[in-house]
């Protein structure tokens, strides 16, 4: 499901919306709360009241859950959904309303919470609630086994080959779902009728086909993994080869990996090389810098409780000096003096405990101090990396455009260069060799 939420205002307009039956060929109220109120207008009023309570003026949180056009999922699978992204939200428990909308043969829902805590009359924050949404989507088309949008297959389903370098560095780091390459796999299957219209589909997310060694259709990625295509596309190998026809007119595996690694020169190589290098150097003074403050940081707290070890024996000792021994120790004991200094004691040793503790916490809050105003300039300082990385990015465009401008230009001249070598001359420029006819002009 396309997730699209927002934190608003307009609890009546909003209600409005969610019941406008003049627009939506059905509209069912599927899932009331959390209110007193029985109905949708009544709810959402009330949490406006609540509201008034505090300082908050988008006082709601409304999202759409979009399911696929061909898709009619069921009331169960809009509160599942609603329920997943209330706990990766931090909404759950929260008052919240499920409306579901019918309108052109689609079926799509609407959940509004109220982000208002009613028994501490403050508003539930939502950092980075898109990239939440973002991700809960992708769970959810998987999930469903629907096919994923361009917008949510890893990296915009762009060929890595025709990334930028930013989009490079972050498909390296990305982790794919198996369940997307299947996908990848079963849509090209399900659109190709023939072994190249299969190639180009599957080149068209950065997987190409190749014959494996036991001479079966596999396909391998720029990294140089190897998919098997019977299994990937979830078909049979008998349906593979029916469709498809012999796997012989397809280069072998390491050809293909070759092909592929060229891609990537050794120009742009020296790029990446050379920016890594530099930040790294960049970097080196502020982890030099952090390596000193840690240690420092390290023998300041071995020797706070070094110190504290110390004085706590001594201070044991102070506090078992007190009771006397002999026939004393015994007067005392049956007087209750014993007891008595037994409690001063227990006391004591609670306070000095609750000294040392916060001693302990007011070094460990000056040290965090000190670690997060350096954490600030390395956060400074890859600020400007990824700024850098981003012009780089660009360069790299370019370089790639500019070398597939060169090896096409370079093939066109060869071509010409063989059609000229091949063809007759008919208008020789050196007659040295011809033979001489008469002189006529004698």
């Amino acid at each position: 499901m396309i997730l699209k939420g927002s934190q608003r205002a307009g609890a009546n307009q909003l209600a409005s919306h969610m019941l406008n039956d003049r627009d939506n060929d059905h509209v069912k109220t599927l899932d009331l709360r959390g209110f007193v109120a029985s109905d949708l207008q009544g709810a959402l009023a009330e949490a406006h009241a609540i509201a008034k309570a505090t300082k908050c003026k988008q006082f709601l949180f409304s999202l759409s859950l979009n399911p696929p056009k061909d898709t009619a999922p069921g009331e169960k699978d809009f509160v599942s959904a609603a329920d997943k992204i209330e706990q990766s939200l931090g909404l759950a428990g929260q008052p919240r309303a499920i409306v579901i909308h019918e309108k052109e043969g689609r079926r799509h829902a609407h959940v509004v919470w109220s982000r208002i805590d009613g028994e501490k009359l403050t508003a539930k924050n939502l950092p980075f609630f898109k990239n939440k949404l973002s991700a809960l989507s992708k769970e959810l088309f998987l999930e469903h086994g629907w096919t994923l949008p361009d917008g949510l297959k890893a990296n915009g389903g762009k060929n890595p080959l025709n990334f930028t370098r930013d989009e490079w560095q972050q498909a390296q780091r990305q982790k794919l779902d198996p369940r997307e390459i299947k996908a990848v796999f079963q849509e090209a299957w399900k659109r190709s009728d023939t072994l190249k219209a299969l190639g180009n589909a599957l080149a068209e997310r950065g997987y190409f086909l190749a014959k494996g060694d036991r001479r079966g259709f596999v396909a391998v990625d720029v990294q140089g993994e190897v998919y098997a295509l019977s299994k990937w596309a979830g078909v049979r190998a008998k349906d593979v080869r029916e469709k498809l026809g012999s796997p012989n007119e397809l280069e072998g595996v390491s050809a293909v990996k070759d092909a592929v690694r060229a891609r990537v020169t050794k120009q742009l190589k020296s790029f990446i090389k050379s920016v890594k290098d530099k930040q790294a150097r960049d970097l080196q003074p502020l982890q030099s810098e952090k390596t000193r403050l840690v240690e420092r940081q390290r023998k300041e707290r071995t020797k706070l409780a070094r110190h504290q070890d110390q004085r706590w024996q001594a201070e044991h000792r102070a506090r078992s000096e007190r009771f006397r021994k002999g026939l004393m120790g015994v007067v005392d004991f049956f007087t209750g003096r014993s007891r008595a200094i037994r409690k001063e004691n227990e006391a004591h040793a609670m306070q000095c405990m609750a000294r040392d503790r916060g001693v302990r916490d007011d070094l460990a809050r000056a040290h965090l101090a000190e670690r997060q105003r350096l954490q600030e300039r390395f956060d400074e300082l890859r600020l400007s990396h990824r700024q850098e990385r981003k012009l780089l990015a660009r360069d790299v465009t370019q370089f790639l455009r500019d070398a597939e401008r060169r090896q096409k230009s370079a093939a066109r001249s060869d071509k010409d260069h063989a059609h000229g070598a091949n063809r007759p001359n008919l208008h020789p420029q050196d007659h040295s060799d011809r033979k001489r006819g008469p002189d006529l002009s004698r």
